[in-house]
């Protein structure tokens, strides 16, 4: 190896060290708003689903703690970071059709915005991702 190509290896690491924290940041934040959404949309299935076996217009509550906590009781830790009760609004119960009639419930999650872990790396702004409101609808059984 010559004299003068002596550390050039350490030089050029130090100069794409910096693209590479940010790309695997990237990732991390897009890996965690995925779970998030995918967790949220799995939350919502379930207090649709446990809304569909009850009577319209009842355990209400229980299917937002179902939605926020994963449990009806509504202990623990929300499924989300900054999840509430509050971004979960009333679900609609609605009919259709003539014979048979069908009864559906509508639940949703809304105003929910995710907080990026990092919010600047490198003067790169994350911020944070206000989510579209995430529904579900099924048939209602009773």
């Amino acid at each position: 190896m010559n004299q003068r190509q002596k550390g050039v290896a350490l030089v050029e690491f130090a100069l794409i060290l910096p693209f590479l924290l940010l790309l695997s940041m990237i990732t991390t934040e897009f890996g965690r708003a995925m779970y998030q959404y995918n967790t949220l949309t799995k939350s919502v299935r379930d207090a649709s689903r446990y809304l569909s076996l009850q009577t319209p217009g009842t355990k209400i509550t229980e299917a937002r703690n179902l939605m926020v906590y994963g449990n009806t009781a509504g202990t623990g830790t929300p499924l989300a970071l900054g999840l509430t009760t509050a971004h979960v609004p009333d679900p609609t119960w609605q009919t259709a059709g003539t014979n048979p009639v069908i009864n559906t419930v509508t639940v949703r999650i809304q105003g929910y915005t995710f907080n990026s872990l990092f919010p600047s790396v490198f003067g790169i702004s994350f911020g944070s991702i206000p989510f579209t409101p995430i529904s579900a609808t099924m048939r209602s059984y009773l």
